[in-house]
């Protein structure tokens, strides 16, 4: 893997990314919490993009992966703006924003903010409104009282940090409760043995999009990173089929 690019934001704090010519759509992958551009799915793609000569966009948000900034000033809105900042000033054209876990909430966002450029959505266990559905009373308790939360994390060594701010900006823009005015084409891959997003939240934001065209595929053994060889497969065919269609 190459070094990163980096592109200031308007305040200076240097976002990294790595930018790949080709066809269009433009894909961009939109990592989820904790996560980073350098990860097995979003390389995965990069590599078949690369072979079938389509246009892909990585990036990582502020605090995140190589960009600069502390991870916990982070908030959704903030990683967002970050997401829209990279996309207005490197790419133009239509986009397929594939989006993983909480990268699939910023997805939605982002579709929603620059709707004219979207031609299709691709989420991975995608976790819209999760700062509601996954935190209990004892856990929004705690972080009003200590502004943070600091658990073990099930996926790297350094605990998984959860700051109020990040919180409020989560409630702050749920989208599951009304329509979702997206009407590109999107899919959602989730597996369903996935211990962090429920299968059902995947079939919740499938009847919320106002698109018709929107298939939910159900991984039965499917875990929540979907990163073995089938579900890195799953996922290329469905961008390959995507791409074509549009």
């Amino acid at each position: 893997m190459t070094a990163p690019d980096f592109l200031a934001r308007p305040d200076g704090l240097r976002l990294a990314y790595a930018l790949r010519a080709g066809r269009g759509p433009t894909l961009v992958f939109l990592p989820g919490y904790m996560s980073d551009m350098a990860g097995g799915k979003a390389l995965a793609l990069d590599s078949w993009a690369e072979r079938e000569g389509r246009a892909m966009l990585r990036l990582d948000y502020a605090g995140c992966g190589a960009s600069e900034g502390r991870f916990v000033d982070g908030t959704l809105a903030s990683w967002r703006d970050d997401v829209l900042h990279l996309v207005d000033t490197l790419t133009a054209g239509p986009l397929i924003l594939v989006g993983s876990s909480m990268g699939g909430w910023l997805m939605l966002l982002v579709a929603l903010a620059r709707p004219e450029r979207i031609a299709g959505l691709i989420g991975i266990a995608a976790a819209p409104d999760f700062t509601d559905w996954g935190f209990g009373a004892d856990r929004v308790a705690q972080l009003r009282r200590d502004g943070r939360i600091e658990e073990p994390s099930a996926y790297a060594d350094s605990p998984y940090v959860t700051t109020l701010a990040f919180w409020e900006s989560g409630q702050a823009l749920r989208l599951l409760d009304g329509e979702i005015a997206i009407d590109a084409p999107v899919r959602l891959l989730q597996g369903q043995a996935d211990s962090d997003v429920p299968w059902a939240i995947a079939v919740r934001l499938a009847a919320a999009l106002r698109s018709a065209d929107v298939q939910t595929i159900l991984v039965k053994d499917g875990d929540h990173r979907l990163s073995r060889d089938a579900d890195i497969a799953l996922l290329i065919a469905t961008a390959e089929r995507l791409l074509e269609a549009v």
